[in-house]
């Protein structure tokens, strides 16, 4: 089904999440270990890494159609939920039940984030994902690959969407973890978006200092993606495409709650390059966007007036 929303004739940034979640979010007086805290406020909205993204790039002016999965009455409950965000949506049916998650958060921005894994999709549900995919591929110029996948899915699903869209001449984000993201490598896509410890488990490897995340990098650009952004949360980003390398760094900042900061980080570097803006550029709209999603309490995103705010503070140069 495609939720009530504008139509979108093409130039579209599509989405893709196949694990997504209503995301529930808690904030309490305190976080303290065998301690009783008491909620101050609570709500929740339809999650998963793609769906922020498009609810990022909507929210930034830009044109997005998420594409996802939608099971039992927790997915019902997703949809109507997703039917207020004033973007299109389409979803896959599937028999297991959409996840719930769980955010706690404190007032001094400590959050505790409790993930359900998703249950496992069939086999002609998966191909039901791909044949949504690709017939929606010919009005993208962008596909986001987002989140995690289920137990069960073959760890080279999202290569072989990758493989997809190349051969339609779309461009490629992969925004996940572990053997999902090794693989997805494989079918070279145009970016990826790490953060420190998913990048930490990509490479097996810790990563500490500057010189550690530079050779992290150049590494995982060996392995495949054309560009790679690492995510260093406050410490902002290191960036490496066929431009150079570079770095931008933010202002200091109180963080609230910096859960959701990656998935604006990669939704805003994909809006400014749909702008055909340079690598660098990009690259400090993203932390700009990152960070001032950091800045919110809750699981909120920025609008692309507090990103612009920030996106003035980031500093963008070389980093070699």
């Amino acid at each position: 089904m495609i939720a009530q929303g504008p139509s979108y004739d093409g130039n579209l940034i599509l989405t893709l999440t196949i694990n997504p979640a209503i995301d529930r979010i808690v904030t309490v007086d305190k976080l303290v270990f065998e301690d009783r805290a008491y909620i101050l406020k609570r709500g929740e909205a339809a999650g998963g890494r793609g769906i922020n993204a498009s609810l990022v790039i909507h929210a930034f002016g830009g044109k997005t159609l998420a594409l996802l999965t939608s099971g039992g009455a927790s997915g019902e409950r997703m949809e109507n939920l997703l039917a207020n965000t004033g973007f299109p949506f389409e979803t896959v049916r599937v028999r297991a039940e959409s996840r719930i998650n769980l955010t706690i958060s404190d007032k001094q921005g400590l959050t505790v984030k409790l993930n359900e894994v998703g249950a496992t999709l069939e086999k002609h549900e998966l191909k039901e994902i791909q044949k949504l995919v690709e017939a929606r591929l010919g009005k993208a110029r962008w596909l986001m690959i987002c989140g995690s996948i289920q137990p069960g899915v073959p760890a080279h699903f999202y290569c072989e969407i990758v493989e997809m869209a190349k051969r339609r001449g779309v461009k490629t984000l992969i925004d996940t973890d572990g053997d999902a993201l090794l693989h997805a490598l494989e079918a070279k896509p145009t970016v990826i978006t790490p953060n420190q410890h998913e990048a930490e488990r990509l490479l097996n490897r810790a990563l500490i200092t500057r010189i550690q995340f530079i050779e992290a990098i150049d590494r995982i650009q060996a392995m495949g993606p054309e560009s790679v952004i690492l995510s260093l949360g406050s410490r902002g980003a290191l960036g490496l495409s066929p431009e150079g390398m570079f770095e931008a760094l933010p202002p200091r900042i109180d963080a609230l709650c910096p859960i959701g900061a990656g998935d604006a980080l990669a939704a805003a570097f994909v809006w400014s390059m749909e702008k055909k803006k340079s690598f660098a550029e990009s690259l400090r709209w993203s932390v700009a966007a990152g960070t001032a999603t950091a800045q919110l309490p809750g699981m909120s995103f920025a609008t692309l007036e507090q990103a612009q705010a920030i996106y003035q503070q980031v500093e963008a140069r070389p980093a070699r």
